[in-house]
């Protein structure tokens, strides 16, 4: 995992997962959002295309609406949006971050 600082203070973003680790992400795939940073899980706030949006499980939840996510943690911040969509095809890459000649496994999907 990649971690960004925030500040010069040394505090880091939240990292915001995505399970299956495929982009990009879309509903018909059961996408689970985990937030991962400094502070505990019950302080995580989480934010639908830019509006605050209350839920029960406090640092994970399976998607049920497509739309642009983000989570907040008091200590370390907002993380990096993930915009899960309802596209009926895709191109799948990996998650992670590729470089010049790696092999990367490519699905289509729909």
């Amino acid at each position: 995992a990649v971690w960004c600082p925030l500040s010069p203070a040394g505090a880091q973003t939240p990292q915001l997962l995505v399970e299956p680790p495929w982009t990009p992400a879309v509903l018909w795939d059961r996408v689970t959002l985990t937030c991962q940073g400094s502070g505990t899980a019950g302080d995580t706030t989480w934010y639908k295309d830019g509006q605050r949006w209350g839920l029960e499980a406090p640092d994970h939840f399976l998607v049920t609406k497509s739309g642009t996510y983000t989570c907040d943690r008091p200590s370390s911040g907002l993380s990096l949006p993930v915009m899960v969509s309802n596209d009926p095809l895709v191109l799948h890459v990996p998650a992670w971050s590729q470089l010049e000649g790696d092999t990367v496994t490519l699905r289509c999907r729909g």
